[in-house]
């Protein structure tokens, strides 16, 4: 399943460790500053560690290659057995985009489509003929969400059938107008896995294995599996910062197609690959999972079907997480280079969320083109900017090292009203280079200066024979 809550707790009590353990050197506990595999196995060794985690499994996928697959900790602390790379966790509701593809698989051999109503298979539950296939994987529905609270509650922890969960929170009142909203429901995807065994005439499940587990070389993956089954670790939870406790998981009926799947962090990466080459979807049936949906009133929400898309330094990524009782997944992808994130554990009561950010923006940092900065003769742009300001600072120019236009903007009457001003703001105890990029052929170079009274920004720009065509000073 997906609670936001859960996520918002665990941020807000992980401020503290919740458990006392020994102190990690601060180098560890930082994410690495590159996209470097021995420093990035070390830092996610020294989260386990001090964070608490029973378990933990990653997976990191580049270029269509997974580099990094590897277990953390324990996949029971009854046993002792540690994680190895084919121990199963819960996927939570990153089964939702398996279940998308099971509805898109079908919507290709023409055997159902996006816009058929809802009441051609449930004709009795409300706005069944205004509602379809579509607005329930987009989450636009209306339909009331079933989980939406972040503990195993009495409904929870007792079987229910699943037309009989469909009739409960599909057949009363709706929580907006069809396709006015954006609101996660869970209930939207019990009723798509129903949808896919009506037209099939199969357990999901098995459909599921047969059309995309087996299909896609997913070799550890199993849907709803019993707590005993070998290779699945067990689930986690704690009780107000308490020891790490088994979690109750939730009873028959509760998850199926929103968040039935158990797998590993290579499967999912193995799953991604194939999402984002074809393997097993025709790309317009790619393009609607991972296309944002359109509400009524015009707006767009960043959320195709199963699977959320967000912008970040000019790449596209495609993201879902999810979490069944014990259990964090977090997977995503960026189709431009084939690469992916996967990250599970087997503790749904802490911040895994904050680690799976840092891995993914290492992946997209070392995904980006720099920029080609011309090569400057002279000094380092830290060492020129520092030079500069001293000459300002002194009201002593060297013209001969300045640009033409730059040099007549800062005349005689210019330098002389600055000097007491940037004199006044003494000696900088410390200077940056913020970042460095080009334009007109010309290096520009941020500069950050630090003094007692504050900061301040200047913004040089050189050409490649070293002489000055801007020096700006900026409040920062």
């Amino acid at each position: 399943m997906f609670p936001l809550s859960r996520f918002l707790f665990a941020l807000a009590i992980l401020a503290v460790p919740i458990f006392a353990r020994a102190a990690e050197p601060a180098k560890a506990l930082e994410a690495p500053k590159t996209f470097d595999l021995k420093a990035i196995d070390e830092y996610l060794m020294a989260q386990v560690k001090s964070k608490g985690f029973v378990g933990l499994s990653v997976a990191m996928m580049k270029d269509g290659k997974i580099v990094l697959a590897k277990g953390y900790g324990k996949s029971s602390l009854k046993s002792g057995a540690e994680v190895g790379t084919e121990t199963l966790f819960g996927a939570g509701s990153v089964t939702k985009q398996f279940t998308c593809a099971c509805i898109m698989m079908l919507v290709e051999e023409g055997k159902l489509s996006v816009t058929d109503k809802v009441a051609k298979y449930y004709p009795d539950l409300t706005r069944a003929q205004d509602i379809t296939i579509y607005d329930l994987m987009s989450h636009v529905s209306g339909y009331p969400d079933y989980y939406p609270l972040d503990f195993i509650d009495r409904r929870l922890a007792k079987s229910i059938a699943l037309d009989k969960l469909i009739q409960e929170y599909a057949g009363g009142k709706l929580d907006f107008e069809p396709g006015a909203r954006w609101s996660y429901s869970n209930t939207g995807y019990i009723l798509l896995g129903r949808i896919v065994e009506k037209v099939t005439g199969k357990p999901f499940g098995k459909f599921l294995e047969e059309r995309v587990i087996r299909p896609a070389g997913l070799t550890h993956s199993l849907f709803e599996p019993t707590p005993d089954t070998k290779g699945v670790s067990t689930g986690y939870t704690s009780f107000f910062l308490g020891e790490p406790e088994v979690a109750t998981p939730e009873a028959e009926g509760w998850i199926h197609a929103a968040g039935g799947l158990f797998t590993t962090p290579s499967d999912l990466a193995t799953w991604d690959l194939a999402l984002m080459e074809g393997k097993l979807l025709k790309p317009e049936s790619y393009q609607l999972m991972i296309a944002p949906r359109k509400l009524t009133d015009g707006r767009f929400r960043n959320y195709g079907c199963g699977l959320g898309i967000v912008q970040r330094d000019g790449e596209t990524i495609i993201r879902h997480s999810g979490a069944v009782s014990g259990f964090h997944t977090f997977n995503t992808m960026i189709p431009r280079v084939k690469s992916a994130v996967v990250l599970m554990s087997n503790c749904d009561h802490l911040d895994d969320g904050a680690i799976n950010t840092e891995l993914v923006n290492l992946l997209v940092k070392s995904l980006a083109t720099e920029p080609e900065v011309p090569k400057i003769k002279g000094p380092a742009a830290k060492d020129a900017a520092l030079d500069f300001l001293h000459q300002m600072q002194n009201g002593e120019i060297k013209r001969d090292n300045l640009g033409e236009e730059f040099s007549i903007f800062l005349s005689d009457e210019r330098i002389k009203n600055a000097k007491d001003r940037i004199k006044a703001l003494g000696e900088p105890e410390k200077v940056e280079v913020e970042s460095t990029g080009e334009r007109g052929g010309m290096e520009v170079a941020f500069v950050r200066f630090t003094f007692k009274s504050g900061k301040v920004k200047a913004l040089l720009y050189r050409t490649p024979d070293g002489k000055i065509q801007e020096f700006l000073l900026y409040k920062s």
